[in-house]
């Protein structure tokens, strides 16, 4: 670019754990250019995982499910509002609010997509999207397209001043609910994994979000641990980020609250079942190297240790055994107890293991 972009709008139009995986781009713009002013477009819900990024000027929100009346009067609201407008996305929507809001704009391009050649031709700087990336190896390609240092750095929420109610002494925390069923683990492995936890000398604390039927299956879960200790609901993100950054250890499945947990830096237990790590995996505090491998018993990178039960099947990258949201993943339903133990005693350092795979 001729000079410096004094403002940079990023697009990022997808759940939680995928905004988050997007600060490592927007870390990179800001060293790159400190003088500019960064907002994200983001849908509205997951604004908050944003919350206290030191990297950004503000946050600008957007319905999931925006009428065209909504739609064009955010078009106009940033029409060619910015120097520089990135899409992280190859979507159709993201991809027009970029070419919209910015004098010059970048973002990604499926080669398989008919509308490729569309888009080529809106926006300045098309990236084409490379298969079996890491999501935040991928947003960074971001970054080099427009000649900027990478800075693969994924930045949690600012700890709020009101901080979480901690008590004494050491603690875990669990967070047992994912968005999707078919990322779930067993009700009898969690209660397995807590009691497992208290023996180990740890306060056990379970987060989890407002959501009447999250809060339903919580009570599920935890009517018979009475000494696990119950947040759900109670703590918004960046109080959620300096619960986690001060625990002994976290465990969880595949959610944001996984991803932002590994970001803080704290010894962090994942817990994997169709998902691909190599793709969508923890990115721990100094990066994924080597790559996580497709599948493992236990695999440790940094603070992250990822946990899979490896049956043939696995990674299948599928909703569940029945390819829908609502579906059991078998790979889950066998994963044991035992399994988990072992990747958190590696996680304290009770013993050797959980070396690189």
């Amino acid at each position: 670019m001729t000079k410096p972009p004094a403002r940079i709008l990023v697009v990022a139009l997808r759940r939680l754990g995928d905004v988050l995986l997007v600060t490592p781009l927007i870390r990179s713009l800001k060293r790159a250019w400190p003088d500019a002013a960064i907002d994200a477009l983001v849908f509205a819900g997951t604004e908050g995982i944003l919350a206290g990024n030191p990297d950004l000027h503000s946050v600008v929100t957007m319905s999931p499910r925006p009428s065209v009346l909504e739609t064009l009067a955010l078009l106009r609201k940033l029409w060619r509002r910015y120097d520089l407008a990135l899409s992280t996305q190859a979507g159709d929507r993201p991809t027009l609010f970029a070419w919209a809001a910015g004098r010059r704009s970048v973002g990604f391009v499926d080669p398989e997509k008919l509308a490729m050649h569309v888009k080529r031709c809106a926006l300045d700087v098309a990236v084409p999207v490379a298969p079996a990336l890491h999501r935040v190896t991928e947003v960074l390609c971001l970054a080099q397209a427009l000649g900027i240092a990478p800075v693969a750095q994924v930045v949690a929420p600012s700890p709020s001043a009101t901080r979480a109610p901690q008590g004494e002494g050491p603690y875990a925390v669990i967070h047992v609910a994912p968005k999707f069923r078919y990322k779930q683990w067993t009700e009898q492995g969690w209660r397995g994994l807590a009691a497992g936890l208290s023996a180990r000398g740890l306060r056990v604390m379970a987060t989890g979000g407002p959501d009447a039927s999250e809060r339903d299956y919580l009570d599920a879960v935890w009517a018979t641990r009475p000494e696990v200790e119950r947040l759900d609901g109670a703590l918004p993100w960046p109080a959620l980020a300096a619960l986690l950054r001060d625990a002994t250890v976290y465990v969880g499945p595949d959610t944001a609250v996984t991803h932002l947990a590994a970001a803080t830096g704290t010894p962090t237990v994942a817990l994997y079942g169709p998902t691909d790590p190599r793709l969508w995996g923890p990115w721990p505090v100094g990066g994924v190297d080597p790559s996580w491998n497709a599948a493992g018993t236990i695999q440790r990178r940094g603070n992250v240790w990822l946990v899979q039960n490896p049956l043939p099947c696995l990674p299948c990258q599928q909703e569940g055994c029945l390819r829908r949201l609502d579906s059991h993943s078998q790979c889950l339903d066998e994963l044991p107890v035992r399994q988990v133990l072992d990747a958190v005693d590696a996680a304290l350092g009770r013993r050797h293991g959980g070396a690189p795979a």
